[in-house]
């Protein structure tokens, strides 16, 4: 039951991006074509998870035991970084349509605060191994949730005739808005 509970509440009540605001930069870069957004949360989520287990296991049995807690931030930006540069290399041998579409983006996630911000989150919350795994693949999963439902909305509002003033950023962010008032009535659920 506890296993639901961080689900249901890493995906929908707690979105990483609609109620932390961690992940904003792709959320809005990634976010105008479908297909980009389900490769770019392909690779989030595996970064995230990944990166989530390597940096849950350094913390307890590293930092802690040597008590290099000061250099949590530090080494998981490494190791995050680390990570995302073996995704590069592997989406390049094997997907070259993907990687050319995710472009920029893509070395982006060594930057993403919601990778770092996950990593720091479940050490925080205090989670075990199999609790911290269950909460990177469910922020993961919410994050995909949010980035292709707003791409999906994005797409839609590049065909209908949306006022000058208003095209671009500003309509992107009234969505983003919109979409987060949306996600924010699951909040009565855990």
């Amino acid at each position: 039951m506890e296993y639901i509970l961080i689900f249901i509440a890493a995906v929908f009540v707690n979105n990483v991006v609609l109620a932390q605001f961690l992940g904003i930069c792709p959320f809005l870069g990634v976010s105008k074509k479908v297909e980009t957004a389900v490769g770019m949360s392909a690779a989030v989520t595996f970064v995230l998870t990944i990166a989530t287990i390597v940096t849950f296991l350094v913390q307890k049995y590293v930092l802690d035991a040597f008590g290099l807690g000061f250099m949590q931030t530090i080494s998981f930006i490494l190791i995050i970084a680390a990570l995302v540069q073996m995704v590069e290399i592997i989406l390049k041998k094997v997907s070259p349509a993907l990687y050319q579409a995710l472009g920029v983006f893509l070395p982006l996630i060594t930057t993403n605060c919601c990778i770092l911000g996950v990593a720091i989150l479940v050490i925080q919350k205090e989670y075990n191994l199999m609790e911290s795994v269950v909460y990177a693949i469910s922020t993961a999963i919410g994050f995909a949730l949010a980035l292709i439902i707003f791409a999906g909305v994005r797409e839609q509002l590049a065909m209908t005739n949306v006022p000058e003033g208003m095209k671009g950023t500003p309509i992107a962010l009234i969505t983003a808005g919109l979409l987060a008032m949306a996600f924010m009535g699951f909040s009565g659920i855990v």
